[in-house]
């Protein structure tokens, strides 16, 4: 069965995922798109030569009979209406983050989807999806260094443009770690600090940069992520998971090594398209494969994008107070409970 799908967005990640979806991956086909700009959708059928039908809407895609499952790539704001348009239609979702701009939002989906009764959304959080990242999952399983007891990352860029504020540095950067990790160790986030170091003279005037965000779970490890968005020299993805017998830490991308001009060297990414690329492709292809057999998607959920979003205000709270503040994110539904997935590479 040729899963048949319908884009809503065709801005530069939503050309990506058509891109992939129509030649890298099996089993999808992109058979509508639309734009709020029209000649977007039409250029984006086009340019990839689809066979595929514009509408000027949302809504009206969604009602396509043609459409089993929609891909959501618009402007965040307008993500929570088409997911709950394409919940009461009974189609399979994908969305990028954020799953809604606020937790009120988010649980309005999950509330939705619950009421449905089948899970039907997957959130964008590519990271899980990740070989490094999926080895350290294992790792973490198998108590191959006993328990956790504390993580440290860092999320570095090696720049960002002057609409980039001291909030986007939780709400579009951090927001991945707080995925990622709550994935990794299987624990409820209770409380978060954000602490702010010597200013990059690299950052704009109203941009606090670096920060250092320090989170505590349930069970009591201690998380800390800094976030340095002006580092100039690559873009930079670190993670170590400290146990009671041992480390373990996030492989290097994979590169050649160079001897040249008197130097031993090695080039690094300074694109994060590129750092996540086989990530983005492996995420579509399962969506794809565990729809296309009449499952239910097996990735990040509806209660994935809410733990997000709640964790991501409280964090926005402690930067602006200074103050240690507490995440309440309420027991999880039955809907959603169960171990979390361990994804095959």
């Amino acid at each position: 069965m040729t899963l048949r799908i319908g884009v809503i967005g065709t801005g530069a990640i939503g050309r990506e995922h058509i891109r992939r979806i129509t030649n890298n991956l099996s089993g999808g086909e992109i058979v509508a798109v639309t734009d709020v700009n029209a000649d977007a959708a039409k250029a984006a059928v086009e340019n990839y030569n689809l066979n595929a039908k514009v509408y000027p809407d949302d809504v009206s895609l969604i009602a396509a009979d043609d459409v089993d499952a929609i891909l959501v790539t618009s402007w965040g704001p307008a993500h929570q209406q088409s997911v709950l348009a394409g919940i009461a239609a009974g189609k399979y979702v994908f969305c990028e983050k954020p799953l809604a701009t606020t937790a009120e939002g988010c649980r309005q989906i999950v509330d939705a989807e619950i009421a449905h009764g089948k899970r039907l959304v997957q959130v964008g959080f590519m990271r899980r999806y990740d070989s490094g990242y999926q080895q350290l999952k294992r790792a973490v399983d198998e108590r191959f260094i006993g328990e956790p007891l504390m993580i440290r990352c860092a999320h570095r860029n090696p720049e960002v443009n002057e609409a980039y504020t001291t909030d986007m540095a939780v709400t579009d950067t951090l927001v991945h770690e707080i995925d990622v990790l709550h994935w990794l160790v299987n624990d409820d986030y209770t409380s978060v600090r954000v602490s702010f170091p010597k200013k990059t003279r690299h950052a704009s005037s109203h941009l606090r940069d670096p920060q250092v965000i320090t989170l505590e779970t349930k069970g009591g490890i201690l998380i800390t992520t800094e976030v340095f968005v002006n580092c100039k020299y690559g873009y930079d993805i670190q993670c170590e998971i400290i146990g009671e017998e041992g480390i373990v830490r996030l492989p290097e991308v994979a590169g050649i090594t160079y001897r040249k001009n008197a130097q031993l060297g090695v080039d690094l990414l300074t694109d994060w398209k590129d750092r996540f690329i086989d990530a983005y492709d492996r995420e579509l292809q399962d969506f794809i494969d565990q729809v296309s057999k009449g499952g239910e998607p097996q990735g990040p959920t509806s209660w994935d994008g809410y733990i997000a979003s709640v964790t991501a205000d409280a964090c926005v709270r402690a930067q602006e107070s200074g103050q240690e503040e507490t995440i309440d994110l309420g027991p999880t539904p039955e809907f959603y409970g169960g171990a979390a997935p361990l994804y095959s590479v």
